[in-house]
């Protein structure tokens, strides 16, 4: 992908370090349009909608030391679109969130201690509508059919930028009937859901944006609008406050529960496991996952290894 290169320091508001694979990698939404994660290359491309623009094609990789590049496809973008990719890229990789008093509390931790060089931060989409449309796609149904859902929303109703098409408008899934939800989408029991989602936000009546953002909301509070949304239970409300940036509640699901009993070697109660990680307080839902996925990124001595294992 040719295009211009900018840069983003990796350091988080306390000082703390940021591990940008990590950051990449710390869940499957890495993987649904319009992002698409390249693990050969350790690379993430993206569609980002700007603002009074055509959406633009980046891809988000390692820079010089400390720091990610972003790269813009195409024509080089003004110093304005320049700093729209770049705070783009950086709400994504929640460079503005602050997890040091969370590495303070791993730090002597045996089981998350690695976490503290730079691990937790969870990539998130441009709009928290795009996250919370991916959650509903997820819910009762497996990863093959949530990939189809997405791709087909983002390749009908996705404004179409000079290389890609971004995720669509809270606007435009409103304007679909609820035909192209059943037989294109094949969104099943789903299809109402996120058409009267869509019809919310898009009418006014939700901002999920600035709810979103609304750090004085207790999480309480939070969770309770988020079960108010059509098609969002409990573990839907769990993972969509975690892209949130609000980790007290353990995502519990499908894949969740037999990765922690393989990796404990026992099977227990969810409130079992909910008791294990209260002692992380509002960080238990973030410790939870980070001790489910130690093992999706290579430890540095295991990636010397295998670099000097490679022809």
């Amino acid at each position: 992908m040719a295009g211009a290169s900018l840069e983003l320091e990796l350091i988080g508001p306390g000082g703390e370090p940021v591990d940008l694979w990590r950051t990449l990698v710390s869940h499957g939404f890495a993987g649904l349009p319009p992002t698409r994660l390249d693990e050969e290359a350790r690379t993430l491309e993206a569609t980002l909608p700007i603002a009074g623009r055509r959406p633009r094609a980046i891809r988000v990789e390692e820079g010089r030391a400390g720091y990610a590049r972003v790269v813009a496809r195409g024509r080089a973008p003004g110093a304005r679109e320049a700093e729209s990719v770049l705070a783009g890229v950086r709400h994504m990789l929640r460079l503005e969130e602050d997890l040091s008093d969370f590495y303070a509390l791993v730090a002597a931790n045996d089981e998350l201690a690695w976490a503290a060089q730079g691990a937790g931060r969870m990539l998130r989409s441009p709009t928290a509508f795009e996250d919370v449309v991916k959650t509903i796609c997820t819910t009762n149904c497996s990863w093959s059919a949530t990939v189809r859902m997405v791709t087909a929303l983002v390749e009908e109703l996705g404004e179409a930028g000079t290389h890609g098409r971004a995720f669509p408008t809270a606007a435009a899934m409103a304007e679909a009937d609820l035909d192209f939800y059943r037989d294109f989408v094949r969104a099943g029991y789903r299809g109402p859901y996120l058409k009267a989602l869509a019809m919310s936000v898009a009418e006014g009546a939700l901002d999920l944006e600035a709810r979103a953002s609304a750090d004085e909301l207790p999480d309480e509070e939070m969770a309770a609008l988020l079960l108010g949304l059509p098609g969002v239970g409990p573990y839907a409300a769990a993972h969509i406050m975690m892209l949130l940036g609000r980790y007290s509640r353990l995502v519990l699901d499908s894949w969740t529960r037999p990765t922690y009993a393989r990796l404990t070697g026992t099977k227990v109660s969810d409130a079992k496991i909910v008791r294990r990680f209260r002692r992380y307080g509002r960080y238990a839902g973030l410790a939870f996952w980070l001790f489910l996925t130690r093992d999706w990124v290579a430890e540095p001595q295991e990636r010397l290894g295998q670099a000097a294992a490679s022809p």
